[in-house]
C-alpha cells in the first residue's frame, strides 16, 4: 500500500533553530536550524526508504494571521516576536529542502496543521496510509487505522494504541483533553487548575468533554467550580483546537499528484552546501558526482550514486561483505592479518552492558578500511551454525591481545578492555580510540551520546549505522546478543570495527596538525584512559553497617521533617507533588511567587525554595528534606545494593568523554556528588573504608581554580598571595575591606571568598547579594573594588571574552581547546552563558587537565617502584588511594612532589595529603 509521508516543518524548524548551536558560515549567515531541518529530512528518508513512499511533502506555516486569529484575537499572542537568526534561515530552509526532492508546501491564512490535516484526510480516502512526522501533541487527534504519528525526538512512530499510551487518551479525545488542560504553546487556556492527571480522570469517568459538561453542576471542590467557570468558553476552545481536515486547497488537486517527490538538484544542493559551508555533505555531493565526460562509466562498487547522498547511507564502502570467521583455516588467516597490521580496530560483542558481568559472545577485527570480520563464539540460538570453541580462540588469540608491540584502535576500548579482563586477558596496545579522538577535536558536544559510534558515523562519514535495537530489540522484547543471527551479528560487529578506522583517518590528522591537541590526547586521554580501566577494576570498600544506620537515622529525620511542614501548613500534603505544594506555598500561606514553570505554574524547585529559605520557615524545611531524601535515595540505600558479590567492593564508572571541559563523570554510583561539607555527607563519606592493614589515602589540590586563575591573569597581588602561601580568602578581604590581613574577620572572609570563587563562574552582584545577604548595591561596591584591587583579573577577563568571540574558542594551559558554540547566539541569555563559560572554562578544564596528569604520573610511579598502593577513586581535585600500612609513610612523603611538579604555574601548586581508616578521616 502506497505511504503518504508529511513532515510538521515549522515544528522541526523550531526544534532545530534551539537544539543547534549558533552555527555561522564565514559570511556570519546563521546556519543551524538550516542544518537541523535538512539533516532531519534526509534522515527521515533513510528511516522510511522501505516502507513505499510514494508521495511526500513538507509544510510549513506561512507569515501572517489565519482564521483562528478572527476567532479568537488572542490566539498565539504570547508568542514572542520570530527571532531574526531564525527568520532569515526560513527561505534556505525551504530551497533546501525543495532541492533534496521534498514537495514544500506553505498556504497562506492556514497553518501547517490544518494542511496536514487535509492532505491526511485526502489520502487515507485514496487508500494511502499516512504518516505524520511532528513534535506537535495537536496532531495525535489525526491518527486512525490509517494515519500515524511520528516524534522524531523520541524516535518512535504513535498509532491509536501508542497515543493512548503516551497521553493518557485516544485521539479522538485530544481535543477534549487540550480543551480541559490548555495549550499554552497557542495561548488556549484550559480550565484553571486543571493539569493532565484531572483531564485523564474526568475523560475516563464522564467519557467526553460533552459528558463532562453535563456532569458539571456535580463536580465538587476548586476544579469543579473553575469547569463551571470555563464552559462559555468551551466552544472557542474547540474550535481553536480542532484540526481543519476538510479545507478546499486549490494549491492541492485532489489527486495529489503535487505531492509526488522528484529527484535531488544536485547542481543546486553544491552550490548550496558551499554557500553554507556544508563541507562535509558538499565533499560527499563532489565525491558521488562522476567528472565531465564519465557520467557513463560503471559505478565503483565502492562508490554509491548521488541519490545515496540523501538515504543514510553516504560512506558506501562499509557495504562491503565482510567475513565471518567459522573455521580455522579463516581464523589463521585473519590471525595472520592481525599480527601484521600496523594498526588493527577490534570490539566485542557481549551478554551484558555491566562491565563486571559482560562475556564475550564475538570479536571484530578490521585492518583496513572495507576489510573487516567478524569471529561468533556465544551464539545460542536453535539453527546457528558451529562455531570455533571460545576458549580456545581466547587462548590462541591472548599472546596479540595482551601485546603492546601490536597497535589497537577501537570505540570506548575500557569497555571491552572490561570485558577481556572478565577473561583472564589484559589487553594492551591500545594506541588510539576514536571516543577519545572526537572528545578532543569536538569538546563543543556535549552529553552522554554526543561521541558515540553512531553520531560520529553520521557526522563524519555521512553514514546511519546500523542499530542495536534493529537486531535485539528493545524493552520486555529484548534479546540477547547470543541470540541474534550470526550473519546479521557480523555485519553490525564488524561494520563498528570496520568504521573505527574510517573515522581515525578523519578525525586523527585533525589531531596531528595541532600541537596543543596531540598533547592533550596523546600526553592526557589516552594514558588516562587504561588508569580510569584500573581504578573501575580496583573498586572501593564499603562498611554497609553504617550505611544501613545512617538510612534508618534520616528516615526517622525525615518523618521528622514531614511532621514539620504539615504543622506550619496547617493540614496534609504530599511534600513530593509540586502541585500540593504550590498549592501550600502560594495560596494557603501567600508567600511570594518568584518564577513559574513552562506550563504557568508557580515553580518549586530548588533554586525558588533556597531564596524562599532566607525568609520562610517551611522552604527551608522542604529544602533540608529533600536534600537528605536524595542521600537516602542514591547513597545510604543504594549503594550495599551496588556492591559486586565478586570483589565484595564498589565499582563506579568514570566517563572520560561527557564533560566539555574535560572533567571526569562519574556513574553507577556517582561518587563525585557525595557532599563533603555536611554532618551527612561526611557520614557517608566515612563508610568508604580501608581493608585490614591498610589506610586511605587523599591528595586534594588545594585552590587549584584561584591559582589557574592567578596563573592565566598574571595579576601582581594573586600572584604574591600565592607566592607567599598567604590564605589567599584573606588576602583578598584585607584588599576589598581596606584593612590589614590580621584585622580580617571571619565574615569578611566569607564574603571575599564567595568574591573568588564566584567571579569563576561569572557571579553578578545579584548572585553575591543572595549568597552573602548583602543589599546589592553593597554587593556591586565589593565587586568593583575587587577589581580595582585586582586589575590583571578584570584584563584577563576581557581578553578572555574578546578572544572567544574572535575564536569561537578557548584553550586551557595545556592546548585543550573548548569550543563556545553559543558565544554569537542572538539569545541574550546563551551569549551572555557562553561569556562566562568563556572565563570558567579555561580555568575548570586546566584544573581537569592536571588531576588527569597527576593520575598518569602517581601510577607511572605507583608501577616503577613496584607499590602495592592502589588508586582507587578521582573526585574533582582529589585522588584517592588504598595504601597497605607499610608504605604509608612513604606515601604520604612521596605523594605530593608527584603532583606539585608535573607542571610549571606562575604560582606554586599545593598538594593537601591526609591519611585514615576512612574517606572522611583521610579527607
Amino acid at each position: 500500500m502506497s505511504v503518504l509521508l508529511l513532515v510538521d516543518g515549522s515544528s522541526y524548524l523550531y526544534r532545530a533553530y534551539h537544539a543547534m548551536p549558533d552555527l555561522r558560515n564565514s559570511q556570519g549567515d546563521p546556519t543551524g536550524a538550516i542544518y537541523g531541518v535538512l539533516n532531519m529530512l534526509r534522515r527521515l528518508d533513510n528511516d522510511y526508504k522501505t516502507k513505499n513512499v510514494t508521495h511526500k511533502a513538507c509544510i510549513f506555516d506561512a507569515k501572517g494571521k489565519t482564521f483562528r486569529n478572527d476567532w479568537y484575537p488572542d490566539y498565539k499572542s504570547n508568542r514572542p516576536p520570530m527571532p531574526d537568526d531564525l527568520v532569515r534561515q526560513i527561505a534556505p530552509v525551504h530551497a533546501g529542502a525543495a532541492a533534496l526532492g521534498w514537495p514544500v508546501l506553505a498556504v497562506d491564512g492556514v497553518e501547517a496543521d490544518d494542511v496536514i490535516g487535509t492532505l491526511a484526510r485526502r489520502a487515507a480516502l485514496k487508500d494511502f496510509n499516512v504518516v505524520i512526522s511532528t513534535g506537535d501533541k495537536d496532531i495525535s487527534q489525526l491518527v486512525d487505522d490509517r494515519v500515524t504519528t511520528v516524534d522524531t525526538m523520541r524516535g518512535e512512530e504513535y498509532d491509536a494504541a501508542g497515543v493512548l499510551k503516551r497521553f493518557g487518551v485516544p485521539p479522538e479525545r485530544i481535543v477534549d483533553y487540550l480543551m480541559l488542560v490548555g495549550d499554552a504553546a497557542d495561548n488556549v487556556p484550559g480550565v484553571m487548575k486543571v493539569g493532565p492527571k484531572t483531564a485523564i480522570r474526568w475523560l475516563a469517568q464522564y467519557g467526553s468533554i460533552d459528558g463532562i459538561i453535563a456532569a458539571a453542576d456535580a463536580i465538587p471542590g476548586v476544579a469543579g467550580e473553575n469547569l463551571r467557570q470555563s464552559l462559555g468558553f468551551f466552544p472557542t476552545s474547540r474550535k481553536l483546537l480542532t484540526i481543519r481536515c476538510d479545507l478546499d486547497l486549490p494549491q492541492i488537486p485532489d489527486s495529489l499528484s503535487k505531492l509526488i517527490p522528484h529527484a535531488p538538484d544536485i547542481d543546486y544542493l553544491a552550490d548550496f552546501f558551499d554557500r553554507y559551508e556544508m563541507r562535509s555533505w558538499l565533499k560527499e555531493l563532489r565525491q558521488d558526482t562522476p567528472p565531465p565526460g564519465e557520467e557513463n562509466r560503471p559505478p565503483s562498487p565502492h562508490t554509491p550514486p548521488a541519490a545515496a547522498l540523501f538515504d543514510g547511507d553516504n560512506d558506501g564502502a562499509h557495504r562491503a561483505a565482510y567475513e565471518t570467521i567459522l573455521d580455522m583455516e579463516s581464523f589463521d588467516r585473519w590471525l595472520k592479518k592481525i599480527e601484521t597490521a600496523p594498526l588493527t580496530a577490534i570490539d566485542t560483542e557481549t551478554t551484558s552492558l555491566d562491565v563486571f558481568d559482560a562475556r564475550i559472545v564475538g570479536i571484530s577485527f578490521a585492518v583496513a578500511p572495507g576489510e573487516a570480520a567478524y569471529l561468533p563464539l556465544a551464539h545460542n540460538y536453535a539453527g546457528a551454525p558451529a562455531q570455533l570453541p571460545i576458549d580456545g580462540m581466547l587462548k590462541r588469540l591472548s599472546p596479540w591481545l595482551e601485546s603492546r608491540e601490536h597497535a589497537k584502535i577501537g570505540q570506548n576500548l575500557k569497555y571491552d578492555q572490561h570485558v577481556f579482563a572478565n577473561h583472564g586477558i589484559a589487553l594492551a596496545g591500545v594506541v588510539h580510540d576514536t571516543l577519545l579522538e572526537s572528545y578532543v577535536v569536538e569538546s563543543g558536544r556535549s552529553g552522554a551520546y554526543a561521541h558515540d559510534l553512531g553520531q560520529l558515523a553520521l557526522r563524519h562519514l555521512g553514514m546511519k549505522t546500523i542499530a542495536y535495537e534493529t537486531l535485539c530489540g528493545k524493552g520486555a522484547h529484548q534479546i540477547g546478543f547470543d541470540q541474534v543471527d550470526i550473519e546479521l551479528a557480523a555485519e553490525y560487529s564488524a561494520e563498528d570495527a570496520d568504521l573505527c578506522l574510517r573515522l581515525h583517518e578523519r578525525l586523527f590528522p585533525r589531531i596531528a596538525a595541532d600541537p596543543g591537541l596531540v598533547r592533550v590526547y596523546s600526553e592526557i586521554e589516552i594514558p588516562s584512559r587504561e588508569i580510569l580501566f584500573r581504578m573501575e577494576r580496583n573498586g572501593v570498600l564499603i562498611d554497609t553497617t553504617q550505611l544501613a544506620r545512617q538510612s534508618h537515622e534520616i528516615g526517622i529525620r525525615l518523618a521528622e521533617l514531614e511532621r514539620q511542614a504539615h504543622e506550619i501548613a496547617g493540614v496534609p500534603f504530599n511534600i513530593n507533588s509540586p502541585k500540593q505544594l504550590a498549592e501550600i506555598l502560594f495560596n494557603q500561606l501567600g508567600l511570594p511567587v518568584k518564577k513559574k514553570t513552562p506550563s504557568g505554574t508557580p515553580s518549586t524547585d530548588e533554586e525558588v525554595l533556597s531564596e524562599l529559605a532566607l525568609d520562610y520557615p517551611l522552604p527551608k524545611i522542604l529544602l533540608e528534606s529533600r536534600q537528605i531524601a536524595k542521600l537516602k535515595g542514591t547513597y545510604t540505600d543504594k549503594l550495599p545494593k551496588m556492591i559486586n558479590p565478586a570483589t565484595g567492593r564498589v565499582h563506579t564508572n568514570y566517563a572520560q568523554a561527557v564533560v566539555v571541559t574535560g572533567r571526569l563523570a562519574s556513574s553507577d554510583p556517582n561518587l563525585q556528588n557525595i557532599p563533603a561539607r555536611t554532618p551527612e555527607g561526611r557520614r557517608i563519606r566515612a563508610a568508604f573504608i580501608a581493608p585490614p592493614g591498610h589506610r586511605l589515602v587523599s591528595a586534594d589540590y588545594s585552590q587549584i581554580e584561584l591559582r589557574i586563575m592567578a596563573h592565566l591573569s598574571e595579576d601582581e597581588r594573586l600572584l604574591e598571595a600565592f607566592a607567599q602561601g598567604e590564605d589567599v580568602h584573606r588576602a583578598t578581604a584585607a584588599e576589598i575591606f581596606g584593612i590589614t590581613p590580621i584585622e580580617v574577620g571571619s565574615e569578611q572572609r566569607r564574603i571575599a571568598k564567595v568574591i573568588n570563587f564566584g567571579l569563576i563562574y561569572g557571579m553578578s552582584a545579584f548572585g553575591l547579594a543572595r549568597q552573602t545577604g548583602l543589599e546589592r548595591s553593597a554587593a556591586q561596591a565589593y565587586i568593583d573594588r575587587y577589581f580595582a584591587r585586582y586589575p590583571g583579573v578584570a584584563r584577563y577577563m576581557e581578553k578572555t571574552r574578546n578572544g572567544a568571540r574572535a575564536e569561537g574558542y578557548v584553550e586551557t594551559v595545556f592546548g585543550r581547546r573548548l569550543w563556545l558554540p553559543d558565544i554569537h547566539a542572538a539569545q541574550a541569555g546563551r551569549r551572555q552563558g557562553a561569556e562566562r563559560a568563556a572565563i570558567n572554562a579555561p580555568m575548570q578544564g586546566t584544573a581537569a587537565d592536571l588531576i588527569k596528569l597527576a593520575m598518569i604520573a602517581v601510577q607511572n610511579w605507583i608501577d616503577r617502584e613496584k607499590l602495592e598502593t592502589r588508586l582507587i577513586l578521582q573526585v574533582h581535585d582529589e585522588l584517592v588511594l588504598e595504601t597497605p600500612e607499610a608504605e604509608l609513610d612513604r606515601v604520604r612523603a612521596e605523594l605530593a612532589p608527584r603532583m606539585t611538579q608535573i607542571a610549571a604555574l606562575r604560582v606554586p601548586l599545593v598538594v593537601e595529603i591526609g591519611a585514615g581508616m576512612n574517606w572522611d578521616e583521610a579527607h
